[in-house]
């Protein structure tokens, strides 16, 4: 219950800090956070992170994949293989919001 009450109080103050700087402050924060991810430094970065987790998540499913063995339902199975199916020959389709995995 603290916990929860913590989390009220720093919302209703966040509430008020943010309706008393108004849209001018809004917008400027909005406009410093596109800079930021619009940095090369910070595309290769993230592109790098992204890259690494593909790998991680590939070493990941052939372990499990080989401990785990005929114990996956057939729900879980047929929704790995049509994902994998998406992902033909390492090519990483665009997802839904019109970005790319890459």
């Amino acid at each position: 219950m603290r916990y929860r009450l913590t989390f009220v109080v720093g919302l209703a103050l966040g509430y008020v800090l943010g309706t008393r700087a108004g849209r001018e402050r809004y917008e400027q924060l909005k406009k410093t956070a596109r800079q930021v991810a619009q940095n090369p430094a910070v595309r290769n970065t993230a592109e790098s992170a992204a890259h690494q987790g593909r790998q991680f998540a590939g070493k990941a499913y052939h372990v499990v994949s080989e401990r785990v063995g005929d114990h996956v339902p057939e729900s879980v199975a047929g929704r790995v293989r049509s994902l994998r199916e998406r992902n033909t020959n390492g090519v990483v389709p665009d997802d839904d919001w019109g970005s790319s995995n890459t």
